[in-house]
């Protein structure tokens, strides 16, 4: 039947239409893949409702849960033979499979970025982390319209498919109520999402995001909150709500809570769980570990430990240096013994949290039928400096760890008030056998991970260990081969990039020394690069984060990992065309995915690197009172500037207070508020105490132009803003005195701009979230980081003031 032209309908010709219609039968050409018959009369047409219902997925088809850690060296949980105990994973262990070689990008962004499409990293623009991203192909921190999800297939085919936890795949400038939306989970393939964006997060007061949007949390910790506690909740109503209304619907979750990444925090139960237990050091735990490694077949037996600080003293990264426990003071000691209780705590008791779900799952009936991967994305992290640290914060402003600072706090390891990370020498410990850790991808302790994988029904094999080389990219192949599905050539008409894993799914059945089906992986990472081939593995010899460059002139060293998997020997002379032929394979490969061009830059030079955010440039930004903070990426940045904040402000109620503007945390940021019937201005510089305070005298009710001023003078030895600041109540000054500002970010995620309230944690101990004001009402705050003189400033805000 021809189609008639919606004009020509407006032209009085809707009978000739449906006098056409009559007794005609419709085909798949005329109405896409309707076989039902059109008739005049609905009673005498017949449906066919198969064209118009959603794709169901095969009867029988598994549920998959995902559970991935963050920062977790391969010798650190108790399955493979480390001192975190982990019961909810060794029972999982026990009943299926223990991988020995499962490999990762090491660094976090790029591995899940992996995880999620089955394609290498550099493919996904995942270089680095998404704060890190540059103007490259292989860079610029967006998973391109060619690499489909492993979400978007499932839920394709019939799939209810759920994030929780952790995100970090979401350029930095678009974690806003603004940002572009394509990137975020519920445009990436997932029905739902709940946990945060960025890299890591506050386990006390995170800054979430439910589905679409921002929320607060939905009770505090003096009220029993941690955010891991919060996510199995979450995970368990979405599981529960699906299955309400759809019972035989099969899901994917994706389930990534904080740990182990900084900071290191839980409830003092699980931290007094390890008191003592690394109190022999870390050098002690390796000597210790080892063998319990060898012994459940983790390892081969022959393999032998690495030296602790591997890299040429010209060439290594002096944050990552490890020094001697012998070396320490007893104050210290008892300090790093207490950092490593903390994160041996911290990551039991999130074991815990999973277990409330795999307990769900049996008594529900489901267990049997879901494939469980538990696993993490990258080696121990030595991002706490040699020294340990009590607030993370301190490593990405290029600030020290000072040992007299953290030992302050060695009481409140783990509470709110310590954002905490182990030193680098847990965190070769907890990577042994291997070279280095988190960060260093051409050495196995940055790029070797636990990796568990439990299928009840699926998986006839119990506690048993396979050997198999494998790598993140190629957990997607394994999903799509055991649910019988395939990446599509074409989705959403763009031609696919093609999978650069191979299914795992052979290891279920196979020995545990079977030939791997894997042929090749490269590595790099923050100017460190590697490559694997068919048992041999080449290193270059690089640091990260150095800012050296000169990577032509870069030593590579070759292993035969087949039968050195702790690659100690370095055979490059003995094997110089060995050598030749892999170092050529990088090439290759870095060409194929878009790898080039290196980049060691360090943390203060990544931080300042420019990322369009789709807006000009500007000197002044003008804020209004929103229950939705504004991410750090797209906020006025201060850092080694001069600025000015003003405000026009109505009194109304004499015990008026609350914040008026809040930016950062207490480890590190800046607030405006009113308390005690006084104005305060609180630069809080990375949680060190005290904290930099100028407060007015008592204000009555009215209306009024609240601000300060910071005149930078100089760079501090750490590259802090040293300088002078004063506070005015309309054009007076009512305190001053010396300053200095944070030569680095706030946070490297959550802990936005906020006017009105403060929130995640609180920029000032002198209030508590979420600090809301009260007793009148905010007109604007206004920022601003150019030259203006700031009385003209107050002139323009009580202009406004006029026109309000």
């Amino acid at each position: 039947m021809r189609r008639i032209p919606t004009q020509a309908m407006s032209l009085g010709m809707i009978p000739l239409t449906i006098a056409g219609l009559t007794g005609c039968k419709q085909h798949a050409t005329d109405t896409g893949k309707f076989k039902g018959e059109m008739k005049l009369d609905v009673r005498q047409s017949t449906e066919d409702w198969i064209p118009y219902l959603p794709k169901q997925a095969p009867e029988g088809s598994p549920n998959i849960l995902f559970i991935l850690y963050d920062d977790t060296g391969l010798a650190f949980w108790s399955p493979f033979g480390g001192r975190a105990n982990m019961p909810t994973l060794q029972m999982l262990a026990d009943s299926g499979l223990i991988y020995s070689q499962f490999h990762t990008c090491a660094l976090s962004s790029p591995t899940r970025s992996t995880l999620l499409t089955g394609r290498n990293h550099n493919l996904n623009g995942y270089a680095s982390i998404a704060e890190c991203a540059s103007g490259f192909p292989g860079a610029n921190g967006r998973i391109p319209d060619e690499c489909a999800t492993i979400a978007s297939v499932l839920r394709d085919n019939g799939y209810g498919t759920f994030w929780i936890g952790k995100n970090h795949n979401v350029p930095v400038q678009d974690i806003s109520m603004a940002g572009d939306r394509k990137t975020w989970p519920l445009s990436q393939g997932f029905d739902r999402f709940y946990g945060f964006m960025g890299g890591e997060s506050s386990q006390w007061y995170p800054e979430l995001v439910s589905d679409n949007h921002f929320i607060n949390q939905p009770y505090y910790p003096e009220e029993g909150y941690h955010l891991s506690k919060d996510l199995a909740d979450q995970a368990i109503n979405m599981i529960r709500e699906q299955n309400g209304s759809n019972p035989t619907k099969p899901w994917y979750m994706w389930y990534c809570p904080g740990a182990n990444h900084a900071p290191h925090q839980c409830p003092q139960e699980y931290i007094d769980k390890y008191k003592g237990k690394f109190d022999d050091g870390y050098e002690a735990y390796r000597k210790w570990v080892l063998p319990r490694m060898i012994a459940k077949g983790i390892l081969p037996e022959g393999t032998e430990l690495t030296p602790l600080n591997p890299m040429p003293k010209s060439i290594a990264n002096k944050a990552d240096f490890v020094r001697p426990w012998n070396s320490l003071s007893p104050q210290e000691k008892k300090l790093f013994s207490r950092l490593a209780e903390v994160y041996a705590g911290f990551s039991e008791y999130t074991d815990a949290q999973v277990g409330r779900l795999i307990e769900y799952l049996r008594k529900s009936g489901q267990l049997n039928n879901t494939i469980i991967i538990y696993a993490a994305d990258n080696g121990a992290s030595g991002e706490g400096s040699p020294n340990g640290s009590v607030n993370e914060n301190k490593f990405f402003n290029g600030y020290p760890d000072v040992i007299e600072e953290n030992i302050k706090y060695i009481n409140e390891l783990g509470n709110p008030d310590t954002y905490e990370h182990i030193p680098t020498g847990w965190a070769a410990a907890f990577s042994t056998p291997f070279k280095m850790f988190k960060r260093y991808s051409e050495y196995a302790g940055g790029t070797c991970d636990p990796l568990v994988i439990c299928w009840p029904k699926g998986i006839k094999a119990r506690g048993e260990v396979r050997n198999q080389y494998h790598h993140s990219v190629d957990i997607v192949p394994t999903i799509l081969e055991v649910c019988k599905l395939k990446m599509p050539d074409v989705y959403n008409g763009v031609k696919q990039y093609p999978l650069s894993g191979v299914s795992m799914a052979y290891t279920f059945t196979a020995k545990p020394d079977d030939p791997t089906r894997k042929h090749i992986q490269y590595y790099a990472m923050m100017g460190t690069r590697g490559l694997w081939k068919d048992g041999w593995k080449v290193s270059s010899v690089h640091a990260p984060m150095t800012s050296t460059g000169n990577f032509d002139k870069d030593e590579w060293e070759l292993y035969h990992v087949d039968v050195d998997r702790a690659e100690s020997k370095d055979l490059a002379k003995e094997n110089p065309e060995k050598l030749k032929e892999l170092v050529k394979d990088w090439f290759d490969e870095a060409e194929k995915n878009f790898v080039l061009p290196l980049d060691d830059r360090n943390a203060l030079e990544f931080a300042g690197a420019h990322r369009p955010t789709g807006q000009p440039p500007r000197d002044k930004y003008i804020y209004y009172p929103s229950d939705s903070p504004v991410p750090l990426a797209v906020a006025v940045d201060v850092v080694g500037r001069s600025y000015m904040i003003v405000t026009d402000v109505e009194i109304t109620d004499k015990d008026c207070s609350g914040v008026i503007f809040a930016h950062g945390s207490r480890f590190g940021g800046h607030s405006l508020f009113i308390k005690d019937r006084k104005l305060h201005y609180v630069y809080n510089f990375l949680g060190i105490a005290p904290e930099q305070e100028f407060v007015s005298p008592e204000l009555k009710p009215g209306k009024y132009t609240f601000g300060m001023e910071f005149k930078r003078e100089k760079d501090g030895p750490h590259h802090e803003s040293i300088g002078s600041m004063k506070l005015y109540v309309n054009d007076k000054v009512v305190a001053e005195g010396p300053m200095k500002t944070q030569p680095g970010k706030f946070s490297l995620g959550g802990d936005g701009l906020c006017v009105g309230w403060d929130s995640g944690d609180a920029v000032s101990r002198a209030y508590k979230v979420p600090g809301k004001f009260r007793g009148g009402r905010i007109i604007f705050v206004a920022v601003t980081v150019d030259k203006t003189q700031y009385l003209d400033i107050v002139k323009e805000a009580q202009a406004a003031f006029e026109r309000d």
